[in-house]
């Protein structure tokens, strides 16, 4: 285990450890690190803390250094839009998302969408030579898409993927039913295409009020004495709505209800 601060590359919000020696540079400073590829310029993301180095901290990023950065940045912008039309006509198969070099300009990362199988074959000398660097290809899927290129959330703000989640986890259709969200994908998908990310976030809060509910198609009374079957839960209110064998609904208060005592 190393001392070591979190630090963040231009695509994607991941933190990745980097080793460093002498004084812990502030957060925000942006700094050079050395990866197995090349030297990258990244901002530091967090204080010191124990972990296992992913990349090596070599200096605070210098004005030629972010220069130097920009002009690379430049580069990779047009060399992107070139890209786009090489591969529309010689890779159909695979969508380019981002270009990144390397801060020495030796390395271009061309960041990829497609099937995994899928391969540059004989493209690759010729992506080398428009890039004028070797070229690295990441693959990447719908949510890393959203991750690198940034977009809007259904709440107004910028999506969780591309500003802070680290990693993603598991989202599920029963996460959105016991949230009696709409099953509708339009209205519970984000920008890639998946199921929204925040369902997960907030689905632990909902199974501990659902806990306090009586389960779906449950016979309960309330104090008043109208009885009949749990049709509808608002977890949120510790409501539920009840259905009375005449038909009629109900809206109760989880307080409010009592166990349900057959007819003699």
């Amino acid at each position: 285990m190393e001392t070591c601060v979190p630090v963040r590359f231009e695509h994607g919000p991941k933190h990745h450890l980097a080793a460093f020696r002498g004084p812990p540079p502030e957060p925000g400073t942006r700094v050079v690190v050395a990866t197995r590829k090349g030297p990258r310029l990244a901002q530091v993301r967090g204080g010191p803390r124990p972990g296992r180095a992913e990349v090596e901290l070599l200096r605070t990023a210098t004005k030629e250094d972010l220069e130097r950065h920009r002009a690379l940045t430049e580069r990779a912008v047009a060399l992107k839009w070139r890209l786009k039309s090489y591969f529309r006509k010689r890779l159909p198969k695979l969508k380019l998302i981002a270009v990144e070099y390397t801060l020495d300009g030796r390395v271009a990362f061309l960041f990829v969408k497609g099937e995994r199988r899928t391969q540059l074959g004989g493209e690759a000398r010729e992506l080398a030579r428009l890039a004028e660097a070797r070229v690295e290809t990441v693959l990447v899927g719908d949510r890393d898409e959203v991750a690198i290129l940034g977009a809007l959330g259904a709440c107004g703000l910028e999506t969780c993927c591309s500003t802070w989640l680290q990693q993603f986890g598991p989202t599920t259709i029963r996460m959105a039913r016991d949230q009696q969200l709409p099953l509708s994908p339009e209205k519970i998908s984000g920008p890639c295409g998946r199921l929204l990310c925040c369902i997960a976030y907030e689905h632990p809060i909902y199974q501990e009020l659902l806990a306090k509910l009586p389960r779906k198609n449950a016979r309960v009374c309330t104090k008043d004495g109208i009885c009949g079957k749990v049709a509808k839960h608002f977890p949120l209110k510790l409501e539920v709505e009840i259905k009375t064998p005449a038909g009629g609904r109900v809206v109760a208060r989880a307080e409010d209800l009592v166990p349900y005592q057959e007819e003699t």
